[in-house]
């Protein structure tokens, strides 16, 4: 049996924060807050693909692209993750 992950969306905010660190330099210093957009943190289309395939890859889940064009922030894209682990 599998063991379900329980996170709340503070931590999933803080997964997303880490994985965009990795991708996108010179965000050490930068306060992550839910209406954040990857777009205006300096993420292109295959940063933010990336990105979500990182969180996607931590967290166990498989998002469907078509989902992944729903949320308009990070808060909102925490949100998506957070239904799916519900969901999972």
């Amino acid at each position: 049996m599998k063991s379900k992950l329980v996170m709340t969306k503070i931590e999933i905010l803080n997964l997303i924060a880490l994985h965009t660190r990795e991708i996108l330099p010179g965000l050490d210093a930068h306060q992550f807050v839910a209406s954040d957009r990857l777009v205006d943190l300096g993420a292109n289309s295959v940063d933010r693909a990336e990105i979500t395939m990182l969180v996607q890859e931590s967290l166990g889940l498989s998002v469907s692209r078509v989902e992944m064009f729903g949320p308009r922030n990070i808060g909102e894209l925490a949100e998506l993750f957070l239904k799916k682990l519900d969901a999972a």
